[in-house]
């Protein structure tokens, strides 16, 4: 459904792909909010609030966290001011979280459209707020990170720890019960789906959690330990722990994980 747009999702991909500054994204968005708006009017309020009274993407997207994000305790300016410190802080922002939106579209069968994984899919919210954790991390602000971190976790079910390196236009489907620990490093394109585990062995300190290359997919349940490397483009699958490096392009299952062909 793309509600007369006649750009394309793998056009907008490869817009971010070539690196050209568009505004596609945003002025789908906003045609998408204004045909939901006018059929059905039960979520008028919030579409207005939410997109249609907004100026660009970001203030659009951070205002929609941070409202999912407040409670009494961390009250919502709290958040705003984060998230426009983190815009101000790190201009790329803006281009990298539609690009986060754009990947969630073009993987994801069961996605028409980009209205809904903007307004509800909760591991395209939970990615963008980490990578403001990240920044806040990398500024040496770790309270306010790992309060970012924490409450993500309470809404979200996403518990990524704020020193995670997180790549170009990755993909987090579902979302629920993913962990990923503090030396992990996860690379561009990247897809994990839910209850994905990049943890350490318990058998040491420092650098031990695994590397994860480009392309990588990590399929439901899978647990990856320990200071090892998967390979640009590898599958890990369903269910499997992973506790040696894989090899490019290599397809892994089972407990422990096997390699099926690279």
């Amino acid at each position: 459904m793309t509600h007369g747009f006649d750009l394309s999702f793998d056009r907008l991909e490869e817009h971010f792909r070539c690196d050209a500054a568009t505004d596609a994204v945003w002025e789908r968005l906003v045609g998408e909010a204004k045909h939901a708006y006018a059929t059905d009017p039960a979520l008028r309020a919030i579409i207005t609030e939410i997109i249609l009274v907004k100026q660009d993407f970001y203030s659009a997207l951070s205002g929609l966290l941070a409202r999912k994000l407040c409670d009494p305790t961390l009250p919502l300016s709290l958040w705003e001011t984060l998230f426009a410190e983190a815009k101000v802080g790190c201009p790329g922002r803006d281009a990298t979280a539609q690009e986060d939106l754009v990947a969630v579209v073009a993987r994801d069968p069961a996605t028409e459209d980009i209205l809904t994984p903007f307004l509800c899919y909760k591991g395209f919210h939970a990615l963008q707020c980490h990578r403001v954790g990240h920044w806040l991390w990398s500024q040496g602000r770790r309270t306010a990170a790992r309060i970012v971190q924490s409450r993500v976790s309470e809404v979200f079910s996403v518990d990524i720890h704020p020193a995670v390196s997180m790549g170009r236009r990755v993909f987090i489907d579902h979302g629920t019960g993913i962990v990923i620990g503090e030396t992990a490093v996860v690379g561009d394109d990247v897809s994990i789906l839910q209850h994905v585990t990049l943890g350490g062995t318990g058998k040491g300190r420092g650098d031990r959690h695994p590397k994860i290359r480009d392309g990588v997919l990590l399929s439901a349940n899978a647990t990856v330990l320990g200071n090892i490397e998967i390979g640009r483009g590898a599958t890990v699958g369903a269910g499997s722990v992973v506790l040696k490096s894989v090899p490019p392009l290599a397809t892994v299952v089972g407990v422990p994980a096997r390699t099926l062909g690279g």
